[in-house]
């Protein structure tokens, strides 16, 4: 896949941008005030961040809301709260027709990668979103991404937030071309991150929790590669580095992946690869090296040095009703909202685990039909950390053709949140999870998002009717029938 952009459509993106921005600046020279609403995952945060940051430094009057989605009660909110103008990052793309109807006098600006539903007739929203100009919001540019490259029109000082759309982009896991590199319109951020200074991109082994953990964590830990006989086998692991003569620690601190010599590195790497071929899994070993994203004014050794890390501790305080220290985190809070937040990250942790071990503790909480698998996390999984339930499990599933659909109740809302994740094989066989989830809108829900990638709600008491339509409208897509139709009559 091409890592550049085309440049037409570049160009035809960034007017967007530009134009966004100016309604923006229209709205901060005029004193009104600014209504945020971004969505709770990393992306979303990290685009709130974006905007609250540039909106600071011109002394705009503004308010910042983290949210799952956007419906009629939150419209009625706005129509009381009588902003100048409200501003929806990564999200928003999936709503014209409801922010047309219930705020059709209200000035708009939608900075959103999500796959549009409909077109924009309303001519008080002014919308940037990839998917209109030819590329694919699910690999191309995240919804921080536009966020970042709309404020970047507003001012080139706002260029140093580059570096929090990148944590973003990866937080949505963007980083699917060569060596899990970021690609298309996400390489303006990584760019201008190098420019400024506030970025090193290298290949090195992409283990997760390289600055923050102790190596051989690192090793029973990972499960991207799966390494056979070392994944979830602390004591093997152990035993593995200390073959290689990998010393574990340096004056009783135990060292991380980032510690570790380039020699070092290579012993390791030629190892795990030997090991990988021992076991037959020779694909497994081109994921061994990729494209490192170091944030080099953060301290080392911090989950904030390794844009991924960060990616997680955002997406933590997000989905653990949190989200407030992960702006302040990205605004520049080094010290007490990055204790919390650090904090709540090893809750996060430990709620997955225990969500996970719910899962497979029955068989029955796993079903699998003819096209999808489903999970019904019932109460007892958080509807905020569903989706992160879904993007675990869908690795872990045996048909990698069958998209994941899972659910959990909403409390005191009479709703279940839906979240659906696939593979790349199941995308190139025709699924799109973006359309499938528009099955929720027949049934009074709500769906939408990437085709690898989308999610929703649904009345509760309408759960199972929309899981057997979300498992024939899989079916048609596997078939090559077209679908889209099927949502939009």
């Amino acid at each position: 896949m091409p890592q550049e952009p085309d440049p037409t459509d570049t160009q035809n993106f960034l007017k967007d941008a530009k134009a966004a921005a100016q309604v923006i600046q229209e709205t901060i020279q005029n004193d009104g005030f600014i209504h945020i609403f971004s969505h709770l995952d990393a992306d979303g945060i990290a685009a709130a961040a974006i905007i609250s940051k540039a909106l600071q430094r011109q002394h705009a009057r503004y308010r910042a809301r983290i949210t799952q989605w956007v419906d009629e009660k939150i419209a009625t909110e706005i129509q009381a709260d009588k902003p100048e103008l409200l501003i929806l990052t990564d999200f928003g793309s999936g709503y014209l027709e409801l922010l047309t109807q219930q705020l059709p006098n209200q000035k708009i600006v939608i900075l959103d990668h999500h796959q549009p539903t409909g077109t924009n007739q309303n001519p008080n929203i002014t919308q940037v979103n990839p998917h209109l100009h030819n590329m694919d919001g699910a690999t191309e540019a995240s919804g921080s991404t536009v966020t970042y490259l709309a404020v970047k029109e507003l001012h080139p000082q706002n260029t140093d937030l580059s570096p929090t759309a990148i944590v973003g982009a990866l937080g949505d896991m963007q980083d699917r071309y060569n060596q899990r590199q970021l690609g298309r319109l996400n390489t303006i951020l990584v760019q201008d991150a190098q420019k400024v200074g506030l970025l090193k991109v290298e290949k090195d082994l992409t283990f997760f929790g390289r600055e923050t953990r102790p190596i051989h964590k690192t090793l029973s830990s990972t499960t991207n590669p799966f390494l056979p006989g070392l994944s979830g086998e602390e004591d093997k692991s152990l035993a593995f580095l200390s073959s290689l003569n990998i010393p574990l620690k340096s004056s009783e601190k135990w060292r991380s992946l980032s510690d570790l010599t380039e020699d070092e590195k290579k012993r390791l790497c030629s190892a795990l690869a030997e090991h990988l071929l021992s076991k037959g899994l020779h694909y497994e070993i081109t994921n061994l090296i990729g494209h490192i994203y170091t944030f080099t004014a953060e301290e080392p050794s911090t989950p904030l040095r390794d844009a991924r890390e960060f990616a997680v501790l955002l997406n933590s305080t997000g989905r653990m009703d949190r989200p407030s220290l992960g702006i302040a985190v990205c605004m520049g809070d080094r010290k007490a909202a990055l204790q919390e937040s650090n904090q709540v990250l090893e809750d996060y942790r430990k709620s997955i685990s225990k969500y996970l071990n719910w899962v497979w503790e029955k068989p029955e909480r796993l079903k699998e039909l003819e096209n999808i698998y489903v999970v019904n996390g019932e109460d007892f999984v958080s509807e905020k950390i569903i989706g992160t339930i879904s993007s675990i499990l869908i690795t872990s599933l045996p048909n990698p053709q069958k998209p994941l659909i899972a659910y959990a109740n909403v409390p005191n809302e009479g709703l279940a949140k839906l979240s659906s994740r696939t593979t790349d094989m199941a995308i190139r066989k025709g699924i799109n999870l973006g359309i499938v989830m528009r099955a929720a809108e027949p049934l009074g829900g709500k769906g939408g998002g990437h085709n690898i990638a989308a999610g929703g709600q649904v009345p509760i008491d309408k759960a199972d009717e929309f899981v057997k339509a979300a498992n024939d409208l899989v079916g048609k897509q596997l078939r090559g029938e077209n679908v889209e139709s099927d949502n939009n009559s």
